[in-house]
């Protein structure tokens, strides 16, 4: 088990053992399931990743939308 401190201003800190295992995140989506609080790494980059990616394999917005116009399509 891992135990981290709230602060008086509401702050925690995350320990490093857990952090190395989910990649490092300025941002997390923070939810509430059945009375547990819930953060999710937020990595904002990788849809510029996505995007870098997709232009290095000359892919298009185009190409992308005939794609889900046809998997939407049977």
């Amino acid at each position: 088990m891992v135990v981290a401190k709230r602060t008086s201003k509401n702050q925690l800190t995350l320990p490093k053992a857990l952090v190395e295992q989910t990649g490092p995140a300025d941002y997390y989506d923070v939810t509430c399931e059945n009375g547990r609080i819930v953060l999710t790494p937020l990595h904002p980059g990788g849809a510029s990743a996505v995007r870098a990616r997709l232009r290095e394999l000359g892919i298009t917005e185009a190409d992308v939308a005939d794609a889900v116009n046809w998997a939407r399509n049977p």
